[in-house]
């Protein structure tokens, strides 16, 4: 059976476009390096001495970073999955180089290896 290529082009594509937009609610591209996000700092207008309201907002701001973080490296293995489309390796395990179960790709789209291979 061959893959649908363009089927799941569509649906990494779909997916791009979800993480892109989550990472906009709590993050920012990175002046930096305009490939990369950073968490939003957020609002922090506490006073000093108030401490549990300085707690509090690290504890945002880090709960932020995490979520950042995580969607960061998704849309990561997104982009190099629709690489793979692109240069012809998509659906192919990294580890055995058979092809991929089409049931896992339709379940989690950017996989890179056969579902014995996951973690």
């Amino acid at each position: 059976m061959t893959l649908d290529l363009e089927h799941f082009r569509k649906k990494l594509l779909d997916e791009r476009s979800l993480l892109l937009e989550e990472l906009s609610r709590v993050g920012k591209t990175s002046s930096k390096r305009p490939e990369d996000w950073e968490p939003n700092r957020g609002e922090i207008d506490i006073a000093p001495s108030d401490t549990e309201e300085v707690a509090g907002g690290l504890e945002e701001y880090g709960e932020r970073t995490a979520i950042e973080v995580e969607l960061e490296k998704q849309l990561i293995e997104v982009e190099e999955a629709l690489n793979r489309i692109g240069n012809g390796t998509y659906g192919i395990c990294e580890k055995s180089g058979k092809p991929i179960e089409v049931e896992r790709l339709e379940a989690f789209p950017a996989a890179r290896t056969k579902r014995e291979y996951a973690m």
